[in-house]
């Protein structure tokens, strides 16, 4: 398999007035980040609201996205607390030949990295076939990924564990372990971990700003200054000062209503927040469909 790199976005989960889930919506989303410059997306990560929507939407969703166009670019989350559930959901997106996963520990309780180890071998053990791509997200989890468990995780399951996203940044500095993907969570990470060889970023604002984190991305890659690394990270830091499903979903609600349908208990930025989010955005001449003005 050729390793992960490049710029990913967590794709938005688009949903109906009855709060269900829109799948052609959802995908056609998916895919125009793709069109507008990331390398793919990620589907049911956590601004998907996956741990939100039902294992029968999901399935549905991905019976339909296995015949999308770019098929091979999308990263399925599959991490659910279950233990059974994320290896059915797995099992039936192996079927649909999807094989790259984002998988986050379980939530709520407390363990250790043994346990981690344990449960990642568990889901390995039937299905070998898989690319895992382990998700640190502490403050969603509530366990941080040391750097032993990662080397120990990748030196027994070396063909199946191929990378790590850090959203608790902690690992991206330190971390160097050969054809092994760390992905920071962040874009206000992003040329800071491709200077320490990270191979690029999975996040949330790449809805938004994905044009723009590509030409960092590149810029990078051909040795050209870094005009727009700064304002990458003003609008990050900007989406960052409240929930970013809510600030997203706010966002591209002004185009299409269908985008203030979220599911509890998530909601749109309050009308001030929603003022403020705008006036940031307006004062950093930021348009989503023109991202690389001056």
């Amino acid at each position: 398999m050729t390793k992960i790199s490049g710029i990913y976005a967590a794709s938005m989960s688009i949903l109906n007035s009855d709060l269900s889930l829109n799948v052609e919506k959802t995908i056609h989303h998916a895919e125009k980040l793709i069109d507008q410059g990331c390398h793919g997306t990620a589907i049911f990560g956590s601004t998907g609201q996956a741990q939100l929507i039902s294992i029968h939407e999901k399935i549905k969703l991905l019976n339909s996205l296995s015949k999308s166009k770019y098929k091979d670019k999308h990263i399925i989350g599959t991490g659910l607390n279950s233990l059974n559930e994320t290896i059915n959901l797995m099992r039936i997106s192996v079927t649909l030949n999807f094989k790259k996963f984002l998988i986050m520990p379980p939530a709520y309780y407390k363990y250790q990295d043994k346990d981690v180890i344990n449960f990642y071998s568990k889901i390995i053990n039937v299905i070998p076939e898989s690319k895992i791509i382990l998700y640190n997200f502490e403050k969603l989890c509530g366990y941080k990924f040391s750097i032993e468990c990662v080397e120990n995780l990748v030196k027994k399951f070396p063909d199946q564990i191929v990378g790590v996203k850090d959203s608790s940044y902690n690992l991206f500095e330190k971390l160097n372990l050969k054809n092994f993907s760390v992905m920071v969570g962040s874009e206000a990470k992003l040329l800071k971990g491709l200077e320490n060889g990270c191979s690029g970023v999975i996040t949330a604002t790449c809805n938004a700003t994905s044009q723009l984190a590509r030409k960092v991305y590149d810029d990078f890659k051909d040795n050209k200054d870094q005009l727009f690394n700064q304002k990458l990270i003003n609008v990050r830091e900007s989406f960052e000062k409240y929930n970013l499903i809510s600030g997203l979903h706010t966002l591209f609600s002004l185009e299409d209503k269908i985008y203030e349908n979220l599911l509890p208990p998530l909601s749109l930025l309050n009308e001030a927040d929603k003022k403020n989010l705008l006036q940031n955005l307006k004062d950093l001449n930021f348009e989503k469909k023109s991202q690389l003005a001056a």
